[in-house]
């Protein structure tokens, strides 16, 4: 297993500047997040000469407030777009791939109307659609698309690994895959770790963050039996820090890498 932080996190003034404090502390790579609007586009040259300088950037985060799974199309017909530019630019610079959520902050049953606009059938159309037209661009590209569970304050749509990981199966397309967040599985899995094991293979990337969805060791999850269980499904791919800090991150992010490397089986 491999660690890497968001960018905003690491000190420096350029993603050069932060992989050299990444490769001092720890750290094997930088999640990069993607601006609305197509910004990381935008970003090319930038992103281009740090992958040219050596900085490894294997995943990226969209930094937007509407996904695939909107309620209005033109909406949702935009969220897919920006994801497939996403896809694209992170192929452009050797990355593994990019992550959406159904939706975030669009709607939740545990609060006030409770009853969504959409049944779960017309949900489950609608992602299943996006998701394979999402999964054969990245095909085409090389590159992975992951769908993200949330908590239920969050979405309604998709809560838990096992619904992501039966919807990226329902596309019938390798590259469609899941992605684990810690911090929304303490919530949501009765047993984290055995969630784990149960999606296997499809759980291609994972995020971090305590129960507080601060730094690994702020909070009370039980990073051992996590990181245990993704070895037991052969998981080599990244943890990703997705999560705020409760301190210097000069000083934060170092003891971080180590408490997960302390943690990480043998």
């Amino acid at each position: 297993m491999k660690l890497a932080c968001q960018e905003q996190h690491i000190p420096g003034r350029t993603l050069t500047d932060k992989w050299a404090f990444c490769l001092r502390h720890g750290f094997d790579g930088i999640e990069l997040r993607g601006a609305d609007g197509f910004g990381f586009r935008n970003r090319l040259p930038e992103l281009r000469a740090a992958h040219r300088a050596g900085v490894v950037m294997p995943s990226v985060c969209p930094a937007t407030d509407h996904f695939i799974g909107h309620f209005d199309p033109e909406r949702r017909r935009d969220a897919i777009a920006q994801m497939k530019s996403l896809l694209s630019v992170i192929a452009e610079i050797e990355g593994t791939g990019a992550m959406t959520p159904a939706s975030w902050g669009m709607f939740s049953r545990r609060l006030p109307p409770f009853d969504p606009p959409r049944s779960p059938a017309e949900d489950r159309d609608i992602l299943v659609a996006a998701l394979t037209e999402l999964g054969e661009h990245a095909a085409r590209e090389g590159v992975v698309v992951w769908l993200e569970p949330l908590n239920r304050y969050e979405d309604h749509m998709v809560n838990r690994l096992d619904q992501a990981a039966d919807l990226a199966r329902a596309t019938g397309c390798d590259a469609v895959q899941v992605v684990g967040d810690l911090y929304h599985m303490n919530i949501e899995e009765a047993d984290p770790a055995q969630a784990i094991r149960n999606v296997g293979p499809v759980l291609s990337h994972v995020q971090i963050g305590d129960s507080n969805r601060l730094q690994p060791g702020a909070g009370h999850l039980d990073f051992a039996a996590m990181l245990a269980a993704l070895a037991d499904i052969g998981y080599d791919g990244y943890l990703a820090m997705e999560c705020g800090i409760d301190g210097d991150p000069a000083v934060v992010l170092p003891a971080v890498a180590a408490f997960l490397r302390r943690h990480m089986p043998l």
